[in-house]
């Protein structure tokens, strides 16, 4: 009797060949991120993003340079933008969607 192909949802599909990475926390953004975070949009409030169309509210911080793991870099303020949700995604996307 031939093998009958299990399913299986989400094989193959690009999340699946990921590697799971580390929750937010153990990535750095806990709570302290949260409060500085917080902090920096409150002064910060308008996208940051150079387009000078998009003069719409902050929600996210953005590390200029992405800091790769690099503790001093992550927490230098100078290396902080504030952006919308749309021009943070567009920005991470050319940078080759690394977050982390």
């Amino acid at each position: 009797m031939p093998l009958v192909p299990t399913f299986q949802p989400f094989a193959g599909t690009p999340a699946a060949a990921k590697p799971q990475r580390g929750s937010a926390a153990s990535r750095g953004y806990g709570r302290r991120w949260q409060k500085a975070r917080k902090q920096f949009l409150l002064e910060n409030p308008i996208c940051q993003c150079g387009d000078s169309a998009c003069q719409r509210p902050a929600t996210e911080v953005d590390h200029i340079q992405p800091h790769r793991g690099d503790y001093d870099l992550f927490w230098s303020e100078a290396n902080w933008q504030s952006l919308t949700k749309e021009c943070h995604s567009r920005k991470t996307a050319t940078e080759g969607g690394k977050t982390y």
